[in-house]
């Protein structure tokens, strides 16, 4: 169980990276297949399109929420509100007296009664009565102790007198008392105003708020656009290298292909030529020779020989022709010289041949079997239907840095005869020229004077010799 769960997991790791790897050959051949003025507008419009939706779920959304507020944690504190004033108490719970100084008082006692005053009110006022009648007219301030008038009764005694005096005492004390009392209890009233106004305060400043959490997301959307845009661009311009470098690759390739099938197939008409051409040739060379061993024996051994030469020269060299696909001029008419001796017994007068070759061409590359087609037809097509008969010149030379090969006949002309051809054994020519040399060979028909034509082959020149000599 576990091995094939294992080769599952494999075989779904292989799907998911072959589908990756399609991918991006798709969006590969996407970016190359359009051209950079739409890939620019392509990738403006995805960094816009990223810093909209940034801002968008899903990639930002806001939480709304309530938090206690903190004074101390929070980053502006709310201005804590004005506390309430403690209501001010009443004229006559405030004390009369101020304890913070020792009390002195001046009694005075006359016809009157007794008076008892602060020794400083006293002294401001120097007149008993002017000090009675400012204590009877104003009230007495805030801030100076009170003073005690006690009237005697017209007559009254010593006794009196200190009734008098024990009642205007405990006057006294009872107003020093109520004092004390007073700025006690407005103490204490003010203590309790400032821990309410402060316990206010702070509850005041406990209160709910209401915040707003932003989850973000995006914040990084816009570089990944970027860098996408970016990673794209360097897709397309080493994407395009690769598939030019493919394409041509492939049509090297192709075209190589198509070469070498076209170079097969020339050969194979060509070997089906020959293979046409040589047994009518020898057929008609055998009757020859058994007919001049009745006739003229001479003649028929030499006829005989040259069959042997041409024989033993071609076909070696058509095999290694086959093989290379060029061979150097000298062997190639090392076949041309006995084929022509044969054809002289055979016509006689008929035929005059001149072979013009320079020894220094004969190591010179030249493409098999093609002067030995061009002269099986200016015989058979040009010189054999003509009753006189004719001449057949084959030239060899340098033309413009190229070879030119020639074969010239003084025959009917090029179409004339009854026994004219198709024209296939020079169109197979043609095509192999332009299979080994491309354009820098060439195929030219040309008239003879003052009859016949001239039929030359030029290819580029190049010797087997420095070949042989530059592979050692």
């Amino acid at each position: 169980m576990n091995a094939g769960k294992t080769l599952t997991n494999y075989e779904r790791w292989q799907r998911f990276s072959q589908t990756v790897v399609q991918g991006f050959h798709v969006y590969a051949n996407w970016l190359v297949g359009i051209s950079w003025r739409r890939f620019v507008v392509l990738a403006i419009a995805l960094i816009i399109a990223a810093n909209i939706l940034q801002e968008l779920p899903p990639f930002t959304w806001r939480i709304n929420h309530q938090v206690v507020e903190d004074p101390i944690d929070a980053e502006e504190p709310p201005a804590p509100p004005t506390p309430t004033p403690a209501p001010a108490p009443a004229k006559t719970a405030k004390p009369q007296i101020k304890l913070d100084k020792p009390l002195h008082y001046e009694i005075n006692i006359d016809e009157k009664g007794v008076r008892i005053a602060p020794s400083d009110a006293a002294n401001s006022k120097p007149a008993a009565s002017a000090a009675s009648d400012a204590a009877a007219s104003a009230p007495a301030k805030e801030d100076n102790p009170p003073a005690v008038h006690v009237d005697l009764p017209p007559g009254a005694n010593a006794a009196q007198v200190k009734q008098a005096i024990e009642e205007a005492k405990q006057a006294i004390e009872e107003a020093i008392r109520d004092a004390r009392d007073a700025a006690q209890e407005s103490a204490r009233e003010a203590q309790q105003a400032e821990r309410d106004a402060a316990m206010e305060a702070q509850r005041a400043s406990h209160k709910l708020r209401n915040t707003t959490t932003v989850v973000r997301l995006g914040d990084y959307l816009v570089n990944l656009a970027v860098l996408f845009v970016l990673a794209s661009a360097v897709i397309k311009i080493t994407y395009k290298g690769r598939i030019q470098a493919e394409v041509k690759a492939a049509q090297a390739t192709e075209t190589a292909e198509a070469e070498s099938l076209k170079r097969q197939v020339v050969e194979a008409r060509m070997a089906a030529m020959q293979a046409q051409v040589e047994p009518h040739f020898l057929f008609n060379t055998l009757a020859s020779i058994d007919h001049l061993i009745e006739t003229d024996p001479p003649r028929a051994s030499i006829m005989q020989k040259n069959l042997i030469a041409l024989l033993r020269a071609s076909m070696p060299t058509m095999r290694e022709a086959n093989a290379s696909g060029v061979r150097d001029l000298g062997r190639e008419l090392a076949v041309i010289r006995p084929y022509l001796e044969i054809l002289k017994v055979r016509m006689e007068e008929r035929l005059q041949t001149v072979i013009d070759v320079p020894d220094g061409l004969l190591s010179a590359e030249f493409p098999p079997m093609m002067i030995q087609s061009l002269v099986e037809n200016a015989i058979k097509h040009g010189l054999e239907p003509k009753a006189e008969g004719g001449s057949l010149k084959v030239k060899a030379e340098i033309v413009h840095g190229k070879l030119a090969v020639s074969v010239a006949d003084t025959g009917l002309g090029f179409g004339r005869a009854a026994t004219a051809g198709t024209g296939v054994g020079l169109a197979n020519i043609r095509e192999r020229l332009s299979l080994l040399h491309g354009a820098k060979a060439s195929v030219s028909i040309t008239e003879n004077k003052p009859s016949g034509c001239i039929v030359t082959l030029s290819v580029p020149y190049r010797s087997c010799a420095q070949d042989e000599g530059s592979q050692a």
